[in-house]
C-alpha cells in the first residue's frame, strides 16, 4: 500500500513552521466565494490583498466568505493567512503538519478549527493514500486548506453559483457540513470499489490455488484498515459535536445546524460498519481458501494412502518370492509366475471393492 512518508526529524521551535506532506510540487492556488441569499462573487487565483480586503469588508459583513486554498508547501502564505485571522501559531503548525490526527477544536468563542483526513482516488489498483484537509471558521468566513487540487467540492461551488438548495441561505457552519459530507461521500466511493474487489476475491477463493492469493487478501485488508484509521477519529469528532447539541459548547456552530452534523456522525458509523463487514468477508474468503487447501491436501493424501495400501500386499508377495531360498516349492511350478500375478491382482481387486463399500473414495 502506498503510504505518505513523513520526515522523522522536525524542528520543534514554537514559531517554526514546516509542511510535512509530500505534495511539494503542487501549484498554490486560492479561490474566494463571497455570497448571500441574493447573489455571489467568485474570484479565481485570487491574490492575498483581495482576500484581505474582502475579509475586512464591514459594509458587506453579512455575506459568507469561503476561501479555498490548494497547496500547503508555501509556508509563508499560510502563515500570513493565519496572522490575518489572528489564529494561534500552533494551529498554523497543525495545518502544515499533515501527520496530525483528525480533531476539532474551538479557540475562544470565535474560531473553530477542524482537521480531517480524506481518501485520495487510487492511482493504481491496490494503492491508497490520504490527504489532510483543514478548516478554519471565524465570523462569516470559512477557509479550507487542501494539500492538492481535487474535485471534492465542485458540486458545492455549483450550488453556490446557481443558488441550488439552501447553501446561500445558511451560514458558514452549513458550508462546513457540506464539505465534510463530500469528504465522507468520497470514502463511500473508495469503499464501493473495494467491495467489487472483495467480491472477486471471494469467488477466487473457491477456484484459485495460487500461493499469492492470500497476499492479495492481506493487501486489501491492510488498505481497509488504513481507511478505518482515517474514519474513526472523524467519527469521534462528529460524536463530540452531536453530544454538545444541548450545551452548545461550539459557539461557531448554530443550533439549527447540529442536526446535519448528527447525520454525518451516522454516516461515519455506516462507513465503519461497512468496512467491518468487508473485513469479515475477507476473513471468510481466506478461511475458505485455507479450508479448501487443507481438504485438497487431504484428498491427495487419501489417494496416495489408498494406492500404498493396494500395492502393499503385492509388495509382500514379491518380497516372499524374492528371497533366495532353494526350497520354495512354487519356484518350480511351470505357471508359478502367473499364479503369483493372479494372487496379486486378486488382492488388489478385493481391496478396491472393500474401499468402495467403505466409501473411502
Amino acid at each position: 500500500m502506498k503510504r505518505i512518508k513523513y520526515r522523522k526529524v522536525r524542528k520543534v521551535q514554537p514559531n517554526y513552521y514546516e509542511y510535512t506532506g509530500v505534495y511539494n510540487n503542487e501549484p498554490v492556488e486560492m479561490q474566494l466565494f463571497v455570497y448571500d441569499e441574493n447573489g455571489y462573487k467568485e474570484y479565481q487565483k485570487v491574490p492575498l490583498d483581495i482576500i484581505h480586503k474582502e475579509c475586512n469588508n464591514h459594509v458587506d459583513s453579512q455575506s459568507i466568505r469561503w476561501l479555498n486554498i490548494h497547496g500547503l508547501h508555501d509556508v509563508e502564505l499560510i502563515k500570513q493567512i493565519g496572522e490575518m485571522l489572528h489564529v494561534e501559531s500552533f494551529i498554523i503548525g497543525d495545518i502544515l503538519n499533515t501527520s496530525r490526527r483528525t480533531r476539532i477544536e474551538e479557540l475562544g468563542n470565535d474560531v473553530l478549527f477542524f482537521s480531517v483526513k480524506s481518501a485520495l482516488p487510487e492511482e493504481e489498483e491496490g494503492n491508497i493514500s490520504t490527504e489532510q484537509i483543514s478548516f478554519l471558521l471565524k465570523d462569516n468566513l470559512i477557509i479550507s486548506f487542501q494539500e492538492k487540487k481535487s474535485d471534492y467540492f465542485s458540486h458545492i461551488r455549483e450550488r453556490i453559483r446557481t443558488g441550488t438548495g439552501v447553501v446561500r441561505k445558511k451560514k458558514n457552519d452549513y458550508l462546513l457540513y457540506l464539505m465534510l459530507d463530500a469528504i465522507m461521500e468520497n470514502f463511500f466511493i473508495n469503499i464501493e470499489k473495494y467491495e467489487d474487489r472483495i467480491e472477486r476475491l471471494s469467488l477466487q477463493a473457491k477456484t484459485d490455488h495460487r500461493a499469492d492469493f492470500i497476499a492479495d487478501i492481506e493487501k486489501t485488508k491492510e488498505n481497509l484498515n488504513f481507511l478505518k484509521r482515517s474514519i474513526t477519529p472523524l467519527r469521534e469528532a462528529l460524536f463530540n459535536i452531536k453530544n454538545d447539541e444541548e450545551e452548545q459548547d461550539y459557539e461557531t456552530i448554530n443550533k439549527t445546524t447540529y442536526t446535519f452534523f448528527s447525520r454525518l456522525h451516522q454516516k461515519s458509523l455506516e462507513l465503519l460498519d461497512q468496512i467491518e463487514y468487508d473485513m469479515n468477508s475477507l476473513d471468510s474468503a481466506s478461511n475458505f481458501y485455507y479450508s479448501a487447501q487443507g481438504q485438497r491436501m487431504n484428498e491427495i493424501m487419501k489417494m496416495l494412502t489408498i494406492f500404498s495400501v493396494i500395492f502393499m500386499p503385492m509388495t509382500f508377495v514379491v518380497g516372499v518370492y524374492g528371497m533366495n531360498f532353494d526350497n520354495i516349492p512354487e519356484l518350480h511350478y511351470q505357471n508359478g509366475y502367473y499364479y503369483a500375478l493372479g494372487v496379486m491382482v486378486t488382492l488388489a481387486i478385493i481391496m478396491v471393492i472393500y474401499f468402495k463399500r467403505k466409501k473411502w473414495f
